[in-house]
């Protein structure tokens, strides 16, 4: 991707703002959802121009930050115009944003959607992406309304899909060619979780945090 020329493309990126009364936040044991900010920039910047971050989801690795503020900017529009309630992923320990969760579409008569999600390198392997689905699950059943939400993953990142199975997604079986991505098909899993059998299962904790929306509305 070639960085746009000019000034005024670069002042109109600066005067890029968030969206305003977002006041959605999740808390989990170490982690805390909540709206993304053009002021995460810099550190989402830090894992999304990571290769291995990059290497399974739709997007290219950053290049530089303005990038970075780019992809920022679509996510919060889209949460504005289409209500998809994309999170940022923040460590609790030292305030960190390092990764973001999201839905990638929402059937409004259905109410079903796809939940997507990725995080830096350094926070694999700690359960921390799993907490972040479980809150995120959760928030989507009581307080959008959804009925369905599935995910699906690349059937080379196995990892993926042992994150969404510990979240009490099911495995609904493998779409072959589903995705066109970086020059290739991909076979991918779905997962899926019901409302109606996920919510029984993982009641929410006493000392849950606030997860008002200001769109609690649509949902």
């Amino acid at each position: 991707m070639n960085r746009p020329a000019g000034l005024p493309w670069f002042a109109r990126l600066l005067r890029m703002r968030d969206e305003p009364g977002d006041s959605v936040r999740l808390y989990t044991a170490r982690l805390l959802l909540r709206a993304p900010r053009m002021a995460d920039a810099r550190q989402m910047f830090a894992y999304a121009s990571d290769p291995e971050v990059a290497r399974y989801v739709l997007w290219e690795p950053h290049g530089a930050v303005w990038e970075t503020r780019l992809a920022l900017h679509g996510i919060i529009a889209r949460n504005r115009r289409e209500f998809l309630h994309t999170f940022a992923i923040v460590t609790l320990e030292d305030s960190r944003m390092v990764g973001t969760i999201g839905l990638v579409w929402r059937d409004w008569d259905s109410k079903s959607a796809e939940v997507g999600f990725s995080i830096a390198r350094d926070c694999w392997g700690k359960g921390l992406m799993t907490e972040a689905l479980v809150a995120y699950l959760r928030f989507a059943f009581t307080r959008l309304g959804l009925h369905r939400v599935e995910a699906q993953h690349d059937l080379r990142n196995p990892a993926s899909g042992r994150v969404m199975e510990k979240a009490g997604m099911r495995a609904e079986g493998t779409l072959r060619g589903r995705l066109r991505y970086k020059g290739d098909y991909a076979d991918v899993a779905l997962y899926s979780a019901l409302r109606d059998e996920w919510l029984p299962k993982h009641p929410e904790p006493a000392d849950a945090g606030d997860a008002r929306s200001p769109e609690q509305v649509a949902g």
